[in-house]
């Protein structure tokens, strides 16, 4: 039995192996006790320092990690990041819920036709959706 609770996601980042080479674009796929695992194109090898980019907002959030596993699925690889801190996890949930309000910033107006600032859609976001968030 799964010791953490995974929580789903799917937001685009970027991730980088090595400090000369260029950004790669992923999909995170969760986020969980200690760790993320996201989607990518290309097999990456165990044990190897990653670096890892949101960038939802400016500055963007980064944050670096060791690559614990990587799995071919479905003609894509999932690959399994390890914090390099302790308390990166908090920030990445953090950064997963600033996502899901510009998210839902962007639903509300293809839906409902009504312009939330920021702040409105974050009220308006914690209201409905922040019980069901899981921390």
């Amino acid at each position: 039995m799964r010791e953490f609770i995974r929580h789903p996601s799917n937001i685009p980042i970027e991730c980088r192996v090595a400090e000369r080479e260029p950004h790669r674009r992923a999909r995170l796929k969760n986020v969980s006790q200690g760790g993320l695992c996201f989607q990518s194109g290309q097999a990456l090898r165990r044990g190897t320092r990653i670096q890892i980019t949101i960038p939802v907002r400016e500055p963007a959030f980064e944050t670096t990690g060791t690559i614990a596993w990587c799995r071919r699925v479905n003609g894509h690889y999932d690959v399994g990041v390890q914090f390099a801190d302790a308390n990166t996890e908090f920030s990445v949930r953090m950064v997963e819920q600033i996502c899901r309000i510009h998210q839902y910033q962007k639903d509300v107006l293809e839906k409902e036709g009504r312009e939330l600032s920021s702040a409105e859609a974050a009220l308006e976001w914690v209201a409905k959706y922040a019980k069901d968030f899981p921390l």
